[in-house]
């Protein structure tokens, strides 16, 4: 008989990747770490969902107890790491009031700021596209460090300045609004070829990642070499690749076959779009008033549970044996700081253009489900940086740091994304930025919330908006190489404005066809989606900006 080893819920697989978690939140996990290994369990988590064997009976129980004996074990970072929304409020000075009356103080009676910073408007100029070096806008800036300073753990301050401060030297964008003025958003057709153009940059950023992920940043490196595709500028392809290389670094055995660029025929399922279609599910039903536990109905109702992995699959898990959300988030779910929620998000941002403050307050109600600290950080960023986005108002950098603005400044996420978004702006050569970025945060695992979230604002900071440089720099990077892909297309895109504006090499391979197991979708094109989403969007009210 055939062991069936399901993947992401075992508890002796889950037990090492808790005792990680331990050591990157800072509980004192060290006696139930030596137990442990007094037993003969692992202690080094795997980098794949499920160990080849089954524990012993006896190990398995031992697994169950030290879970949920880490889970009683006092985190120091719970007062700068927050996951309830009004104590995020409280610790992010610059929460932005939403445009549509979305006040912090009236809705969870927590004191709201009278006045946020607000991200700059139209910053520095464009690249040339898939150009791995800077604008001549941006300059070369200074020298990065040989090795940057590791995003801290245990008490590390924002930067002097506050949020969107510039390190010593960097230049400073080619334009600046020091006075508040109005600015003017997309409305009507312009809306919607906005969010035909997200939609396809989401699939195309997806679908360049799938055949490396899970690969090492050197396979990818030497396979994008070998095929003279590097700096990555188009799709993956194994022809011309050496077997030898293609035997060291195998491609995504589910991915390959549909993914390779001559084997795309419309875009296959990925849980990377799966979950935006979810969302258009979720809102259609319920409406921008939803609750977690509609997310979780919702869930339920038109998710296989076979399509979701890590913190999703513990969720769903936990739901089936009578949890209740949040505890879905918490309970023997290692996994809830990892990237799952913020491959949610993009919804919430199509949504809620120019309310970065609503749009972090959905993604907020959907991440809680499964996720919570940095992997809700993860999403909330990602949502109200692309509410910005959406308006055609704000450049890239202007959208990062409106994402920065609705998460806790000290936490580890804001450090990374700080980290991520200097080191773009300091170095030349973006394969030098993945490396400082890499030795930074490698310790992470590869889908981990923070590495990705550092290394996704590098690539958006580096392409300065480019749809092409952004897609080809967050999935050169390596780490979740699809989910980062799927997010710079879908905020590129928005920037972009148009489904035209795209280059007809990632978008005409994608024959306007969408796979996948939710719902009725399966075979829906991206303008169909579109409208569907503009027909969610809520009306764009102008506010004030002002740079940071």
């Amino acid at each position: 008989m055939t062991l069936l080893r399901l993947t992401w819920v075992q508890p002796e697989d889950l037990l090492p990747h808790e005792l990680h978690q331990a050591k990157e939140d800072g509980r004192d996990a060290k006696r139930i770490a030596a137990r442990w290994r007094a037993a003969g369990g692992p202690e080094t988590p795997r980098s794949t969902g499920a160990s080849p064997t089954p524990a012993p009976p006896a190990l398995r129980a031992l697994a169950i107890r030290l879970l949920d004996e880490l889970a009683e074990l006092p985190c120091p970072l719970a007062d700068r790491e927050p996951t309830d929304l009004a104590a995020i409020r409280s610790a992010t000075p610059t929460w932005p009031e939403g445009a549509r009356g979305h006040s912090p103080a009236r809705e969870s009676g927590g004191k709201a700021p009278s006045q946020p910073p607000t991200p700059p408007v139209q910053g520095p100029g464009r690249s040339p596209e898939g150009v791995q070096g800077r604008s001549p806008a941006q300059g070369p800036g200074p020298e990065a460090p040989s090795q940057p300073p590791t995003p801290g753990v245990q008490g590390a301050e924002p930067p002097l300045g506050g949020l969107g401060a510039k390190p010593p030297g960097t230049p400073p964008p080619t334009s600046t609004h020091p006075h508040p003025r109005r600015v003017s958003g997309r409305g009507g057709e312009g809306r919607t070829n906005a969010l035909h153009a997200a939609w396809l940059g989401r699939a195309a950023g997806c679908l360049l990642g799938k055949p490396v992920e899970k690969l090492p940043l050197t396979g990818i490196r030497e396979i994008g070499r070998a095929t003279a595709n590097w700096p990555l500028h188009t799709w993956f392809t194994a022809t011309g690749l050496p077997a030898e290389l293609a035997t060291t670094y195998p491609w995504n055995r589910r991915s390959a076959p549909t993914s390779l660029a001559e084997n795309i025929d419309g875009m296959p399922e990925d849980d990377d779009l799966n979950y935006p279609l979810l969302g258009l599910l979720l809102l259609q039903r319920h409406g921008p008033a939803f609750t977690t536990t509609d997310v979780a109905r919702l869930w339920l109702d038109e998710l296989p549970a076979g399509r979701t992995f890590t913190a999703e699959r513990i969720a769903y898990r936990n739901l089936l044996d009578g949890i209740e959300p949040p505890h879905t988030a918490t309970h023997r779910n290692p996994f809830r700081e990892w990237i799952g929620a913020a491959i949610r998000a993009d919804v919430h941002g199509w949504t809620n253009p120019g309310d970065p403050a609503a749009a972090a307050e959905q993604a907020h109600r959907d991440a809680v489900l499964t996720h919570t600290a940095n992997g809700v950080y993860g999403a909330m960023f990602t949502a109200a940086a692309i509410s910005l986005a959406a308006t055609g108002a704000y450049d890239v950098h202007g959208c990062l740091d409106g994402g920065l603005a609705v998460i806790p400044p000290r936490s580890r996420l804001a450090e990374a994304v700080r980290l991520g978004i200097r080191l773009a702006r300091e170095e030349a050569d973006f394969d030098t930025v993945v490396d400082h970025l890499h030795t930074a945060l490698g310790a992470y695992h590869w889908v981990h919330s923070i590495p990705n979230a550092a290394l996704l604002a590098a690539a958006l900071t580096h392409a300065d908006g480019d749809f092409s440089g952004s897609i080809c720099r967050a999935v050169s990077g390596g780490w979740d190489t699809d989910s980062n892909g799927a997010t710079a297309g879908s905020l590129a895109g928005l920037l972009a404005g148009h489904p035209d504006a795209l280059p007809a090499r990632w978008t005409a391979p994608l024959k306007n066809r969408l796979a996948t197991t939710v719902a009725d979708f399966d075979g829906t094109g991206f303008d169909t989606l579109a409208e569907l989403t503009a027909r969610l969007t809520s009306p764009f009210t102008p506010q004030e900006v002002r740079s940071a």
